[in-house]
């Protein structure tokens, strides 16, 4: 009888646990039936919309339409959809009605007769086979979104290779369809006429026969066609300057400001709602000049930005413990390895505290961004006694440790002479912001010609990255020919050093990526679009793992170069050892956790059983 009473007692718990899960599952679907949601544990949200994304499409006048032309048939293509997808899903589901979709596949006459119509070209895609040595697998079709917002059409090429980087093109072109619809323009000015490293210098990379090399200004303007970016010469300082521009570059100059024009930038900043970004350090050179021989100049700079807070002074910074290193090859197949200190090449470590992180990916412009170079930075000093206790002044970049200056009228920093670490060692910083309302650099230094407000009435903003070849490829600056003029220009650059043109290719393959965004996330903070910067940070790969609980690095004066490679070895091999614990917990952990739970739960019935008979 016991025997039948636990029969029955046991169908009927059965019953009931059958029971809930239905009723689990039922109420699960009834709560999904109008809404939608999942859990995105990837570091840069690379599933979830970002909420700039969805501002900007919430915020548009009228709704956006977008016709996706896809195609199937292929693991990777049927994976790329599946992500665009899920993405134009989140836009619609985010964009309070003002994001509408259709997904296309031409597979009949008519609808490719279609999507030729709206400007898309058939190509061919591929799957490589499993040894990866050759292509067993070919497919033509059509791949791209078609915008259409008011009067404008927007027509977006696609590949299967941007998986990451989908929603920081789609949100841009949804913003660049939107402004030429709705007459926006983000004016920003580059000053001009200090004989200054131009955006539009054809020095990204090695510059080889006729033309066609790249210049940032040609990116911008062909990327991100939303940014006005002009020229602005101050002209002495002759006339105030344009409100309507809403921010001001200035690059790397070789001719000194006058305070006039200084007072005009101020002037300007005191309007309110204002940015000015200063990619400049003390480490001047001269373009085409392979002697790499830098002279010491401000250029007047520092009167202006002393006044922010900002004390750039006149220096080298030479980082020893995050020195540029770099490899190229040579013939016959050998390896050249260089190194640099000072050019600084920092990443994003988690190990280091707040107040002493080497590049901040908090700060807009950095957003997300794990390593950048700094070529030729000088030292900053924060100076918290020129701004008012509301104003922010924070490093957003700095050395490690193991960084020395250099002083003097003078540096050599040609590749060929030794880096020994000479002078006391210290973190130093190569970047930092003034954010609020500022307070006039020339406060209590009145003019009769120029007379801005004693602070300003607004937020304004001053970024310093003191970095004189921030936004050019330092080895093409130094290593490329003269670009020839008049009937010659067809010969593109002619002469030149050719050991810095084949380092300027790794450069250009390594680290511009990181410096063409962070010049766009520049752009989107000066201009006040910082919320769109999330999205920037989807176009580079997610990174599998965080090291943060791995010991800091130590930096001593004394390390030499071959103790600094074997702390980075170690480095290197702490990474693997996590990334293999992690992988075997994943492994058996997970398996062996489920094991002892069933063990467990095992042992708990036959208790009950055991007192059972006990009492029987």
């Amino acid at each position: 009888m016991a025997t039948e009473e636990r029969k029955r007692k046991v169908a009927a718990q059965t019953g009931l646990y059958l029971v809930i899960i239905v009723g689990i599952a039922v109420l699960a679907n009834m709560l999904s039936a109008g809404a939608y949601a999942r859990y995105d544990a990837t570091r840069n949200d690379r599933y979830t919309l970002s909420e700039g994304s969805a501002r900007l499409v919430r915020e548009l006048k009228e709704p956006v339409r977008v016709d996706a032309y896809v195609k199937t048939g292929l693991a990777h293509l049927d994976a790329f959809v599946r992500d665009l997808t899920d993405l134009l899903k989140e836009y619609e589901r985010n964009g309070g009605g003002k994001f509408k979709y259709t997904l296309i596949e031409p597979n009949t006459d008519e609808l490719r007769e279609k999507a030729k119509e709206e400007g898309l070209q058939e190509q061919p895609f591929g799957a490589a086979s499993a040894t990866a040595d050759d292509t067993n697998e070919l497919t033509m079709g059509y791949m791209g979104l078609v915008f259409k917002y008011g009067s404008e059409k927007l027509v977006w090429p696609m590949s299967p290779n941007q998986r990451d980087g989908l929603e920081f093109w789609i949100t841009n072109k949804i913003r660049e369809i939107r402004d030429k619809n709705d007459e926006i323009k983000h004016r920003i000015a580059v000053i001009t006429g200090k004989d200054e490293l131009k955006l539009s210098d054809n020095n990204l990379v090695a510059r080889q026969g006729r033309g066609g090399a790249p210049s940032l200004k040609s990116i911008i303007d062909q990327a991100f066609p939303f940014y006005s970016v002009e020229e602005l010469d101050l002209a002495e300082g002759a006339e105030p300057i344009d409100k309507e521009i809403e921010g001001l570059i200035i690059t790397q100059p070789q001719k000194e400001y006058t305070e006039k024009e200084l007072r005009r930038i101020d002037e300007f900043l005191m309007l309110g709602n204002k940015s000015l970004a200063v990619f400049v350090s003390a480490a001047t050179m001269k373009p085409n000049d392979a002697s790499m021989n830098a002279e010491l100049k401000l250029h007047g700079l520092d009167k202006l930005l002393i006044g922010y807070g900002l004390d750039v002074k006149k220096n080298v910074v030479f980082d020893h413990g995050a020195q540029l290193r770099m490899q190229m090859l040579l013939p016959p197949a050998q390896v050249a390895r260089v190194r640099h200190p000072a050019m600084a090449q920092l990443v994003d470590d988690p190990r280091f505290e707040d107040d002493e992180k080497l590049l901040d990916t908090s700060f807009p412009g950095f957003f997300r961004i794990e390593q950048l170079v700094f070529p030729y930075p000088s030292s900053i000093a924060l100076l918290r006694d020129k701004q008012p206790a509301d104003v922010e002044l924070k490093a957003v970049a700095r050395t490690t440790p193991v960084a020395t200056v250099e002083t003097g009228e003078t540096v050599d920093l040609k590749l060929d002479r030794e880096w020994a670490v000479k002078g006391p060692t210290e973190q130093r910083i190569i970047a930092a912001v003034a954010h609020g309302k500022l307070k006039s650099a020339f406060a209590g230094k009145p003019s009769d010609d120029v007379k801005p407000k004693e602070r300003a009435p607004n937020d304004s903003r001053v970024l310093v990255v003191a970095s004189s070849q921030f936004l050019t490829n330092p080895f093409a600056y130094a290593g490329n020919g003269p670009e020839m003029g008049g009937q010659f220009q067809m010969f593109g650059g002619v002469g030149g050093d050719q050991e810095l043109q084949m380092l300027a290719g790794p450069y250009a393959q390594s680290f511009l990526t990181g410096t063409i965004l962070a010049v766009k996330n520049t752009l989107d903070w000066m201009s006040g679009d910082a919320d769109l910067i999330a999205a920037s940070a989807k176009i580079l790969g997610e990174p599998n793992l965080t090291y943060a609980s791995l010991d800091k690095p130590k930096y001593t004066e004394e390390a030499t170069d071959e103790q600094m490679k074997k702390q980075d070895e170690e480095y290197r091999n702490s990474r693997k050892d996590l990334q293999q614990k992690v992988q075997w917990s994943l492994t058996l952990g997970v398996p062996f956790l489920f094991a002892g739970f069933g063990l467990f739960r095992w042992n708990v019935r036959q208790s009950r059983k055991q007192r059972t008979k006990t009492k029987g």
